[in-house]
């Protein structure tokens, strides 16, 4: 009886905090790995993390790891959606940090696919692929019906 008063008594003590310490984040190895590549915008260090985690943890890439991009001052991943996929860039971007034609330029000339990935205050994240040119969409997937909305019209021509 002794012994399961003593492990209550210390389950009891045991505190939420210190397991899922507040400031985990800054404790984790990427980030430390992040913080080191010296960018000076920390939302984007914070955002790209937020990224790393979601690629890792959520939707299970592979070979995620993240470097600097000198040229723009940011940390961009790499990483491979599934084993023996092709390697493609990530551009992790706080909502509030600006984009022009020279950045995107810069990461598409890596010579990777690349995946800007827009992180909201709230931390959702928002994944857009982007692509050196156009890019003729997928046609719509299933049947095509029309349902009698539109209306022909002819037109009137001028004489």
């Amino acid at each position: 009886m002794n012994e399961v008063t003593e492990m209550t008594e210390s389950t009891d003590t045991l505190c939420v905090d210190d397991l899922f310490p507040h400031n985990w984040i800054l404790h984790h190895p990427m980030y430390l790995r992040m913080q080191s590549l010296d960018v000076e915008d920390g939302a984007q260090v914070h955002a790209a993390f937020l990224v790393y985690m979601d690629l890792t943890e959520v939707r299970h890439w592979k070979d995620v790891s993240s470097l600097k991009c000198p040229e723009l001052q940011v940390v961009l991943l790499e990483g491979r959606e599934k084993e023996g996929a092709p390697m493609q860039s990530i551009l992790p971007l706080p909502v509030h940090q600006y984009l022009n034609h020279k950045s995107v330029r810069t990461v598409l000339g890596r010579g990777f696919p690349v995946l800007l990935c827009v992180v909201a205050s709230d931390s959702t994240l928002v994944y857009q692929r982007m692509t050196d040119g156009f890019v003729t969409p997928d046609p719509p997937a299933g049947q095509i019906q029309d349902h009698g909305r539109r209306q022909h019209r002819k037109r009137h021509q001028q004489h």
